[in-house]
């Protein structure tokens, strides 16, 4: 071992722990509602899954458009400030989302408790205006949640790009992008039982809170690498050893000529990623926001229930394992086959986008046999197939256009995936509502009722990455980088 190597601190290390915790609260916070809408908030509220629908998919929409100025305004504050005020923001929603019952109660006329809400007859016109009025406060939330948690991987980044060298910068960035994992793994064992012992309201602002306690430690614990007093100079001169490189690498970036929002989209390739994110993207919020209640309404299965956190933890422990693959076959195809890097991930793309069809097989199974476990695992293939498909996608965007346009391009696609994934949402709330009842009335494909509505948004979650890939390779049938 080399002098420099025993005598370098490694606080860097500590710093990408505390992002991988922020990131980790980030999907718990996200996930509280989906995790406690069946048991608790849809008897409470009078909701129908039209409600919850509008409300998730709306989130996903305020989420997508906050991300286009996310960056922009975590570059403007500063890594310490931005991400402060990011966390800050998200947490304050999450814990608002606790106060929807008790405005509520003190907006409807004729309701004077929370426990009234309850009790109101459903049907009648105080249940309606109990359900409206909760749903537009909960979209208030959810909004201010949304605004905040746009914040994290800009920060997170950027912090990653500020305290490691362009060798360890992927690395890092996987570290800390696991805890969208670990938080997916996590939600269904910690948050449906503080919901059930607690109250639903609890579970929101414990969860919630963890973002308020993860800020004190950001503010003592980062500061730039050059002001921080835990980075000795060994340290700091590795975390610099690509500076002199990046100042050139800068340099030729200002000569590239930029892009505006409108100017992208003249270029097929940037339709071609807006295409891709727009069917694609809402299939993974849709896993993330309904799953719960489909294995609590087909399948008995609540998330307060032993077997409904078994079933959820399996999906996404199932989508973590297998998502790896990702980034290996692609680099396969360009390392052993000698492909081009485009032509090789879209190969690769092909190939994933095949996974999905799983979900075809999710709700025929699970209904013939009554084993919700073959439904968890077809899921859990499904997202893992997405997480294989967005990874490869994203990097679609640097291999077509020049550095200096790829955030513009990122962006536009994100827009395109929230305007799509809020489709999604709405549609399914808006299906499942009136197939259940429609009840036998309604049918397709031998399912009646609201498990048809599910095998309906399955066979489109299915085929939705087959019909964005053919886009892709209609519009750009061949290789052709940008030049501006």
């Amino acid at each position: 071992m080399s002098t420099q190597k025993k005598l370098m601190s490694n606080w860097r290390w500590w710093l990408c722990s505390l992002l991988f915790v922020a990131t980790t609260v980030n999907y718990l916070d996200r996930q509280v509602l989906s995790l406690t809408y069946d048991e608790f908030i849809k008897p409470e509220f009078h909701w129908t899954d039209s409600d919850y629908g509008t409300i998730t998919s709306l989130f996903s929409f305020f989420y997508a458009f906050a991300c286009l100025f996310a960056g922009k305004f975590v570059d403007w504050m500063g890594t310490k400030k931005g991400y402060l005020i990011a966390i800050g923001v998200w947490s304050a929603g999450a814990c608002l989302h606790a106060l929807c019952g008790w405005a509520t109660a003190m907006m409807v006329p004729g309701v004077d408790s929370v426990a009234a809400l309850r009790a109101v007859e459903a049907g009648s016109n105080i249940a309606l205006a109990i359900s409206t009025t909760s749903v537009y406060l909960f979209l208030l939330c959810r909004g201010i949640l949304a605004l905040g948690e746009a914040g994290n991987f800009p920060a997170a980044i950027k912090a990653t790009a500020e305290y490691f060298p362009k060798k360890d910068r992927a690395f890092a960035t996987s570290i800390f992008n696991a805890g969208s994992s670990v938080g997916a793994l996590a939600a269904p064992l910690c948050i449906p039982p503080l919901a059930q012992h607690l109250g639903w309201e609890m579970a929101f602002i414990i969860i919630g809170s963890l973002g308020f306690l993860w800020m004190f430690f950001w503010v003592f614990m980062y500061d730039k690498p050059e002001q921080c007093k835990h980075v000795n100079a060994a340290e700091l001169e590795y975390i610099q050893q690509d500076d002199a490189a990046e100042a050139a690498e800068k340099a030729a970036l200002a000569k590239e000529k930029s892009i505006s929002i409108w100017g992208a989209l003249k270029y097929r390739q940037t339709w071609s990623f807006i295409a891709a994110k727009f069917f694609t993207d809402g299939v993974w919020w849709f896993f993330l926001f309904w799953a719960p209640s489909y294995f609590t309404n087909q399948f008995d299965a609540p998330p307060t229930s032993g077997q409904g956190q078994a079933l959820i933890f399996t999906l996404y422990a199932i989508v973590t394992a297998l998502s790896i693959f990702g980034g290996y076959l692609p680099k396969y195809f360009v390392e052993n086959r000698q492909m081009h890097p485009y032509n090789g991930r879209m190969l690769a793309m092909l190939l994933f986008a095949f996974v999905p069809l799983t979900a075809l097989l999710a709700q025929p199974l699970g209904m013939s046999t009554g084993n919700p476990w073959l439904p968890a695992i077809f899921i859990g293939l499904a997202g893992a197939g997405h997480q294989a498909w967005s990874a490869n996608l994203y990097s679609t965007v640097g291999d077509m256009f020049p550095k200096s346009t790829t955030a513009t391009i990122t962006g536009i696609g994100q827009m395109a995936g929230g305007i799509g994934s809020m489709l999604i949402q709405k549609s399914a709330g808006v299906l499942f509502t009136y197939s259940e009842t429609a009840g036998e009335a309604f049918s397709f494909l031998g399912f009646t009722g609201k498990p048809a509505g599910y095998f309906i948004m399955f066979c489109f979650c299915g085929v939705a990455y087959l019909i964005a890939w053919a886009l892709m390779k209609t519009l750009v049938p061949r290789y052709k980088a940008i030049e501006l």
